[in-house]
C-alpha cells in the first residue's frame, strides 16, 4: 500500500458503494453519489481508502473514481462572484453541500473558478470549498 502524503482529492465518476474494508464482500457503509469529491488516504491498487466530506473513512473501488473534478460547498452559503474579488458582482449563491465543477486552477489569491450544473459560472473563495 502507498499512503498519500499530500492532500489529494478525486471525484466519483458514478454512484459508488463505500465499504468498511477493501473487498466487495466487506460491509457496505454508504453510497457515494456521482461527482462526490473524496480525499485519498491510501492507494492500495484496485482499492482506495477515502475520507468523505463528513470525515468518515471508507474503502472504494478505484474504478469508481475519475469523474470530472468537483468541490462541495462547505460554507452555509457561498457567494459565487463574476470575478475573483470579494467586491465583484455575485453571479449566484450556492448552499452548503452543493457540488460545483472546477473549471481551472485556483488563482494565486485563493479564488477557485467553478461552474454550477445549470451552467452559471464564477469564482468562489477556496476556503469555502471541500475537495480542492
Amino acid at each position: 500500500m502507498r499512503p498519500a502524503w499530500a492532500l489529494e482529492y478525486r471525484s466519483t465518476g458514478r454512484a459508488a458503494l463505500l465499504y468498511d474494508a477493501p473487498s466487495t464482500t466487506a460491509g457496505k457503509v454508504a453510497i457515494a453519489g456521482n461527482g462526490l469529491p473524496l480525499e485519498i488516504v491510501v492507494d492500495a491498487g484496485a482499492w482506495i481508502k477515502v475520507r468523505d466530506p463528513n470525515g468518515h473513512l471508507a474503502w472504494v473501488e478505484k474504478s469508481a473514481l475519475g469523474g470530472p473534478k468537483k468541490v462541495m460547498v462547505k460554507a452555509d452559503v457561498s457567494l459565487i462572484r463574476q470575478l475573483p474579488r470579494s467586491d465583484a458582482d455575485v453571479v449566484f449563491r450556492a448552499a452548503r453541500g452543493v457540488l460545483l465543477d472546477i473549471t481551472s486552477e485556483t488563482d494565486t489569491y485563493g479564488w477557485l473558478p467553478v461552474k454550477h450544473a445549470d451552467g452559471l459560472a464564477g469564482w468562489m473563495p477556496v476556503y469555502e470549498a471541500w475537495g480542492q
